[in-house]
């Protein structure tokens, strides 16, 4: 068993993955990304500059471009606010907003006792608040990081830049309603008190992740994102589904199109590629060749 779980974590250590046959007249690809990771870290993945060259086309989860426009940064930033009316202060209680508080001193040497921290940050909905912790962290942690120089959006803005076509799997309207609009604003809530009261958990899972991500080893990245407290503070099956599963099958309904107009490199989070219900698995399951590039 031990020889097994070798020879998989081993065929699974790559981030980039050739996809051909089944009526393909020239290969795509799929690459696996991390939301923070820096542009830099493309040249070490092996084959990426020839497989950039081969193909006529990127789709990321989003097409980015047209996630920049004005209208739809507004329809974004109203999407992270909760209703008229309601701060968190209103929705949760004295002792809550005193942990929130205990540890946004720790993350961000100021809280919402400051009046201008409640105004920035007390209409935020609570996923969002929670969003904005992980990145702070992360940020705190590691020197030099550069939000405008990532990983993933680095093949689209290198597509642009060659004259090639930049396309995106999924619609603003739908990653708003996955991201801020899929769970009840109780369920955010918890969830956000569940980051701040166990945040050596939630570290150490966003840790695992990224070493996961720079080791290249998709196993080790779904261990990391499977990790369980054993309470409510864990995705639900639904949840999961939602995020991840449901995604994924409605991906591979569009690929086989996308990949039979041009060859396309799609780059999506790494999190979907591994698993029976992972992008990999599924674009095998509809008759296409698979083949780690190293």
């Amino acid at each position: 068993m031990l020889l097994l779980a070798t020879c998989l974590i081993g065929a699974q250590a790559q981030l980039l993955y050739k996809v051909s046959g089944n009526g393909l007249a020239a290969p795509s690809y799929v690459i696996g990304t991390y939301h923070v990771a820096p542009a830099s870290f493309v040249d070490s993945i092996p084959g990426i500059q020839q497989a950039m060259e081969e193909i006529g086309q990127v789709y990321g989860e989003l097409n980015m471009e047209e996630e920049m426009k004005p209208e739809n940064l507004q329809k974004m930033q109203a999407a992270m606010m909760l209703p008229e009316g309601t701060t968190l202060a209103t929705i949760l209680t004295e002792d809550e907003m005193s942990r929130l508080n205990a540890r946004l001193r720790e993350v961000m040497g100021v809280d919402m006792t400051n009046p201008m921290v409640a105004q920035q940050l007390g209409r935020l909905s609570p996923i969002t608040l929670s969003t904005q912790l992980t990145m702070l962290s992360y940020i705190k942690k590691t020197p030099g990081f550069n939000p405008s120089d990532l990983f993933d959006s680095h093949f689209q803005k290198v597509a642009k830049q060659q004259g090639k076509g930049v396309g995106g799997l999924e619609s603003l309207d739908l990653q708003i309603k996955l991201l801020y609009q899929g769970q009840s604003i109780e369920r955010q809530k918890e969830l956000l008190m569940c980051q701040v009261d166990n945040w050596d958990f939630m570290e150490q899972m966003t840790d695992n992740v990224a070493k996961a991500f720079f080791a290249q080893d998709l196993n080790a990245i779904k261990e990391a994102v499977d990790m369980k407290m054993g309470n409510s503070c864990d995705s639900t099956p639904e949840e999961e589904e939602a995020m991840i599963d449901d995604r994924n099958a409605n991906w591979i309904q569009q690929m086989p199109a996308i990949m039979q107009a041009k060859p396309t490199l799609f780059a999506v989070g790494a999190a979907h590629l591994p698993g029976e219900k992972g992008v990999l698995h599924l674009l095998r399951a509809a008759g296409y060749t698979v083949e780690a590039v190293k």
